[in-house]
């Protein structure tokens, strides 16, 4: 081959890169763009393949920190937590929902009826999440009828007031932290009435008592009371499917892939550090009549509207 048909070639080469190069940003663009349309073409279909069953328009979520969302950071200084993960997957399956979070951490039931029961009415939800009695049973004193007389008035006013109410139960902290075991008969107690209560109300319950992948020390984070980010959208899955949400499963009640396996001294090391770092400031506030919740209000007390197509947007920019 000549000189002069080897510089062809190369001008050839060079000016296909250069080509390539002009049009690959805009071939990758159409690509993403035709990929969020068959999303959002995705949720209006399955709008429509659920249109004929129950639409919710309002979502409150009341209870303590765990659904305040405590220890699931947003990434923005706040916390995310089930109930907005729950919200999430509602807007995401029917194109939008109203949504409000009365939950103050460190509130016990009693004041969780005092302070969000009647905020909750007037709001009209036809869906709510009440989880409550954490506080309660870690408690000095721990009063079984009170807290279920209170939990039984709470369900009741929201079912009467045209509400699907979802809860769940507490799990076996034990093998997250030794000291539960202490609390366990009070923590079985308590989800003993809860069952009752559902059944008499017609709440939803989740039974995550019964269900050992709940305790796995992995879904919880370094404080021990709080699910971690992967415990939160388990509990949100578990939710999700309880109601019925297109695409879930019972694949939140399946244990993590990896066994758990830890030796004495890393056992023995964890425990010294939550002792110090979590333990006695928690005990220490306690003895002072001190509450995490003290001067908080609740995380989202007004109804706010959630968009599935603001959540995908939200995805398109996350993953830029």
């Amino acid at each position: 081959m000549g000189n002069n048909s080897l510089r062809d070639l190369s001008r050839g080469s060079a000016s296909h890169q250069r080509s390539l190069q002009e049009t690959l940003p805009a071939l990758l663009a159409h690509s993403a763009v035709e990929g969020r349309n068959r999303v959002r073409s995705g949720i209006m279909k399955q709008r429509a393949e659920t249109s004929s069953g129950r639409r919710f328009e309002r979502y409150v979520a009341i209870g303590d920190s765990s659904t305040e969302g405590l220890e699931d950071p947003d990434g923005q200084g706040g916390y995310r937590g089930w109930s907005t993960r729950l919200v999430e997957r509602l807007a995401l399956a029917q194109g939008s929902i109203e949504y409000a979070n009365l939950a103050v951490r460190g509130r016990r039931t009693r004041r969780i009826l005092e302070e969000q029961l009647e905020p909750a009415l007037a709001l009209r939800p036809d869906l709510a999440t009440l989880f409550a009695g954490t506080n309660d049973v870690v408690a000095s004193q721990f009063d079984l009828s009170a807290v279920a007389a209170d939990l039984e008035l709470m369900h009741g006013s929201l079912t009467k007031a045209g509400a699907t109410v979802l809860t769940f139960t507490l799990p076996d902290l034990s093998p997250v932290m030794p000291l539960a075991r202490a609390v366990w008969p009070r923590v079985q107690a308590l989800n003993e009435a809860l069952r009752g209560i559902c059944a008499r109300s017609g709440s939803l319950l989740v039974d995550l008592a019964a269900h050992p992948v709940a305790s796995d020390p992995r879904l919880w984070s370094d404080d021990r009371l709080h699910a971690n980010s992967a415990g939160h959208e388990r509990i949100a899955a578990a939710l999700a499917h309880a109601l019925g949400l297109p695409g879930t499963n019972q694949g939140w009640s399946l244990p993590l892939e990896e066994s758990l396996d830890r030796g004495i001294l890393q056992l023995l090391g964890a425990e010294i550090a939550w002792v110090w770092r979590f333990l006695v400031p928690w005990v220490w506030r306690h003895s002072r009549g001190i509450s995490s919740g003290d001067g908080r209000s609740a995380k989202q007390p007004d109804l706010v509207v959630i968009e599935a197509t603001a959540l995908l947007d939200a995805s398109d920019l996350a993953s830029h």
